[in-house]
């Protein structure tokens, strides 16, 4: 097969920078743009095949090499070539990773103290894109577990202002600005109901000394520490970049918590529903009808407590099993997750265990459910929600 003195050159300029390589060069920004021969033999918009992002695009391109080594330079172009494909190979297997749609449970505590369960937090890795839901204590450092420096985050979305949910941001915010954070060089970006504003301004008076110190004492960049905020006060897309959607709409964390909202992220074809603290809301079944995986904060006590006056304040701004159980029935995800467990006892009534709310659930639902745990993490994938247990 010939394939012509386009493909042939485009070749003989990767085999140019695979020189530089192994002389020690960089392998950023390869003087290498595809010529219309190559389009015609790899673009998916013009020809069927593989696409770039596609390991099977650097496995042709290895097979070509091949043929172009014996037909266009002879035998001792072959070694060059076959780097030059194993180099575009690589490539297009860090570019189909960066598909994956994953959701990982960084904190699915409450205010308690509880060292198990950390406050708030799911991280939403979609693309190249890593979102952030919440906030709460010990967060960062979930992250750093999992290797995910919080510079690089690319935002910050807020459900509501319940401290649970938001006292881990100024460690966020300021941590990603040192070095051991990632050092960030573009502004914190923040996305929440109406609020966030006066939230950031707060915490920047708040820790102005600790940027004015280290301003003088570490010169760390300005616009790392800077702050961005958009705000919204009504249901919508809040959040489009790169075929990553993220929906806002609002729920019921009872009369007097709001503005309280809960998020549906979209990217290609899949979704997960985050519903942040709420009671049974019909507002968050509407949203979230036929997700891949729905995430749901859930609340629980003893029969024998629902008559006490505090613990039943605390339920009713949260959704028990039952409700949970009419929720999945009517959305239909293809695995539902339960988080930020608040779990209600007493000094001589303890509180449920997580086997006793799963089974509360069953009575009235029968499709995938999962308890969460700190760092569980769960790949949204064409054949279905693959669970993946937390790092032991």
């Amino acid at each position: 097969m010939a394939y012509g003195p386009n493909l042939a050159d485009f070749f003989r300029r990767a085999g140019i920078c695979v020189d530089n390589l192994l002389k020690g060069a960089k392998p950023a920004n390869l003087p290498v743009e595809p010529s219309t021969k190559f389009d015609l033999v790899f673009n998916p918009k013009t020809a069927k095949g593989p696409r770039p992002s596609h390991p099977a695009f650097g496995v042709r391109l290895l097979a070509i090499s091949t043929e172009l080594g014996r037909s266009q330079g002879g035998l001792a172009m072959l070694p060059k070539l076959i780097v030059t494909a194993i180099i575009v190979l690589t490539t297009a297997l860090g570019a189909n990773a960066q598909e994956t749609f994953r959701v990982t449970l960084l904190g699915t505590g409450n205010p308690q103290l509880r060292p198990d369960r950390f406050g708030p937090g799911t991280l939403v890795e979609a693309g190249d894109q890593k979102l952030l839901f919440d906030a709460g204590r010990g967060v960062p450092i979930r992250l750093a577990q999992i290797r995910v420096p919080p510079a690089r985050l690319d935002a910050l979305f807020i459900t509501h202002y319940h401290s649970d949910h938001v006292n881990g941001i100024p460690d966020l915010w300021l941590t990603a600005w040192l070095p051991g954070g990632g050092g960030r060089t573009k502004p914190f970006r923040v996305i929440g109901p109406t609020g966030a504003k006066e939230l950031m301004a707060n915490l920047e008076r708040a820790y102005a000394a600790d940027v004015r110190i280290r301003f003088a004492d570490q010169t760390l960049p300005a616009e790392g520490v800077a702050v961005t905020v958009e705000e919204f006060s009504s249901d919508g897309v809040v959040y489009e970049r790169n075929g990553v959607r993220v929906t806002a709409f609002e729920v019921d964390h009872g009369p007097e918590i709001k503005p309280a909202y809960g998020y549906r992220i979209d990217c290609r074809g899949r979704s997960v529903l985050i519903s942040g603290d709420t009671r049974f809301s019909e507002n968050l079944i509407r949203n979230g009808k036929g997700v891949d995986l729905l995430v749901h904060a859930i609340a629980a006590s003893k029969p024998e407590l629902l008559q006490n006056i505090t613990i039943r304040r605390i339920l009713d701004h949260h959704t028990m099993p039952a409700e949970a159980a009419t929720v999945f029935n009517r959305t239909q995800p293809k695995l539902a997750v339960y988080t930020h467990f608040t779990q209600q006892g007493t000094r001589t009534i303890p509180e449920p265990t997580v086997e006793e709310i799963l089974a509360e659930t069953r009575k009235t639902y029968l499709g995938p459910l999962q308890a969460g745990e700190d760092l569980m993490s769960f790949d949204l994938t064409d054949s279905g929600v693959k669970i993946n247990p937390p790092p032991r």
